[in-house]
Formats: C-alpha cells, sequence, structure tokens
C-alpha cells in the first residue's frame, strides 16, 4: 500500500498537506486520480466547527471530476483512464427510499468530506479517492475537469427546480446569489420561467446574478424587496421564490414575495434553525418545497452544462494547487470581495 497526499482538516480552522494511505478498490468500487476539486460554500461554513459537520481529522471535498485509476472486479462498464465524476452522496442502492429513486433521503446516505458524528467519510482533496460505481458518471468530452466538478452545486440547483411546481412563464425570485444561487437563476431559466429576480446584499455577486440571467436585482438593505417584487407582478408578487442562504431574514424575504399560493423551495442550509413567519405561510397559503442535495440528476445536468444551457465557467474565480488549498479556505471565510468558486488541483 502506498501513501499519497491529502489536504487534512488536522484541528478547526486549521488544514496541513499530509501522507495517507491510498485508497483501495472493492469489488464494485473505482478509484479516481482527482484531477480538479471545488471549495464548496458547506465547507468554508463548516470548518470552524459551526455545523458540525466537519469533525477533524477529515479530508474535506465532495465536487471533484478526474480519471479512473483503477478498478474493482465487479466494475464492467468502467475503465482505466475513463474522464469521470461523481455523486457527492454515497447512497446504499436497496433501502426504501433507494428503491423509490430518492436516493437523496438514502437511510445509511453517507457524504463524501464530511465527518458529523454518525460516520467519517474522507472526501476529494486528495490525490485520490475511491467510491462505489454506482455513483460514477462518465463526463463529456467537451467540459473540462474544472467544469465537471462543478456538477455536482449544478444538480443542486436542478433537482431544486424539478421539485418546484411551476408553469411555463411564471415569475421568480432567487434568495442568495451565491454558486447555488446563481445556478438557481440558470436552472429556472431553462424550465421555462419568465421573469426572473434575484436579491443579495453583495453588489458584486448581484452583477454575476444579471450575467446568470436574472431580468432585474436588488440589494435587500436598501430597498423594500416586496414592494420592488410586486410592482413588477401586477402588485400580486411573485409565483415561485427559491431561497438559497438558509437563515431567518433570506428565509423570511422569500416568503414574503411571494403571491397568495405561491411556492417557496427551501435549499439553503447555513443554520439549523430559524424563526419562522407560520401565520403568513399558513393564512395566505404559501407552499414549502424542502430541497436536499441531488437524487440522480448528474447526466442530466452534464448535459445542460455541455450545451451552456447552463454555464459554469463564470462562477469559477480562481483555480490553485491542493497544496495551497489552506489559504483560499482563509480567504474564502473571510468572505474576501470578488471570490466565488475556487477549484484545488491535487
Amino acid at each position: 500500500m502506498f501513501d499519497m497526499r491529502a489536504l487534512m482538516l488536522t484541528d478547526y480552522k486549521k488544514f496541513e498537506m499530509t501522507d495517507i494511505p491510498e485508497p483501495s478498490a472493492g469489488q464494485d468500487d473505482v478509484v479516481i486520480r482527482i484531477r480538479a476539486c471545488g471549495i464548496c460554500g458547506s465547507d468554508v461554513h463548516g470548518f470552524d466547527g459551526s455545523s458540525g459537520r466537519r469533525i477533524p481529522p477529515l479530508v474535506m471535498g465532495h465536487e471533484a471530476a478526474g480519471v479512473v485509476e483503477r478498478v474493482g472486479k465487479g466494475v464492467q462498464q468502467l475503465h482505466e483512464g475513463d474522464r469521470v465524476t461523481f455523486d457527492s452522496m454515497i447512497s446504499c442502492g436497496h433501502c426504501e427510499f433507494c428503491r423509490r429513486g430518492k436516493i437523496n433521503l438514502c437511510d445509511a446516505r453517507r457524504v463524501l468530506g464530511v465527518s458529523c458524528g454518525d460516520y467519517r467519510q474522507h472526501g476529494a482533496f486528495a490525490e485520490l479517492v475511491s467510491v462505489p460505481q454506482h455513483i460514477v458518471v462518465p463526463i463529456p468530452d467537451d467540459l473540462s475537469f474544472e467544469q465537471a466538478a462543478l456538477v455536482e452545486p449544478v444538480s443542486i440547483a436542478v433537482h431544486a427546480v424539478n421539485l418546484t411546481p411551476l408553469e411555463l412563464g411564471q415569475s421568480a425570485v432567487v434568495v442568495g446569489c451565491g454558486t447555488i444561487g446563481l445556478l438557481c437563476v440558470q436552472a429556472l431559466r431553462a424550465a421555462g420561467c419568465g421573469a426572473i429576480y434575484a436579491t443579495d446584499p453583495d453588489e458584486t455577486r448581484r452583477e454575476r446574478a444579471l450575467q446568470a440571467g436574472a431580468d432585474d436585482v436588488f440589494d435587500p438593505r436598501s430597498v423594500d424587496l416586496r414592494s420592488e417584487v410586486e410592482a413588477r407582478t401586477g402588485g400580486y408578487g411573485a409565483d415561485i421564490a427559491v431561497e438559497a442562504v438558509g437563515a431567518t431574514e433570506p428565509v423570511r424575504s422569500a416568503i414574503d414575495v411571494v403571491r397568495k399560493g405561491g411556492v417557496v423551495t427551501l435549499v439553503g442550509n447555513v443554520t439549523a434553525d430559524i424563526d419562522f413567519p407560520l401565520q403568513s405561510v399558513v393564512t395566505r397559503e404559501i407552499q414549502l418545497v424542502g430541497s436536499c442535495g441531488s437524487s440522480g440528476e448528474y447526466a442530466q445536468c452534464l448535459e445542460l452544462m455541455s450545451r451552456r444551457i447552463i454555464d459554469v465557467e463564470p462562477l469559477v474565480t480562481a483555480t490553485a494547487p491542493l497544496a495551497d488549498g489552506a489559504s483560499w479556505f482563509d480567504r474564502l471565510y473571510a468572505q474576501e470581495p470578488g471570490l466565488l468558486k475556487v477549484i484545488l488541483q491535487p
């Protein structure tokens, strides 16, 4: 057994490049040499210990793509040298939820790069990773490894929109213009929404939302968001809101801007508990949809990315060697202006 290099979270807010044993390929496993792995917002929010889902020591990283290094004896469809990506969630494939096609709700699911007390699953901030073949997906030749690594956040946006009951031409508001919010703007457009509005306190992110296809953007600190949306929707409010932050005020905003009988899809998950406007939801018959990860949409998402219906290239603000990962985490954690998606290359 040989050693490989990995970026290890050794303590909260502390990383070290270290040698760890190379992963082996079980009967149905695929060992992948990582060429690109994105730093997810959940990694940045979690590496200080606040989320409880990044308990050291841990190799984080779950937005990745690479090349098949070797395969287990039971693997038939994948071969050495194949360009691939893989789901961030490892599902069992045989529980009640997996049988129903809801693999993101698997009873035994494990998330790559997550340690939460119940399990520790090392991720892809390393030279190699081993995953079961059923979560591995080939990537199109016209997508780079860096682009393909972003299929994971794309799948989160696409899954959320797939869960949202919508009709062609309906209006939508995206609350929060980080990576997921910007991808939700594109996914809503692809799904047939008419007018799409976005809100974020950060000016750069608002500009990126316009570039992603939003018709108008708002700073929630300086305008009455509900009045702005009502003025553009005949006084009623938007048909749909997608919340991509996961905190009290953004959730309240999402609920506030939809019309009576509207739909609010909740994607953000920064805080475990929030203050909730129950009466507004009940008396206005607002539908709430919770969306967790994705559920088998990777091939669909790669097709959308290959055809540039969803374009991830503008989201990548930096690429860097894995060895520089600690400094990039610090910069993202400090919310350095202009930074959005950073891709690390082992």
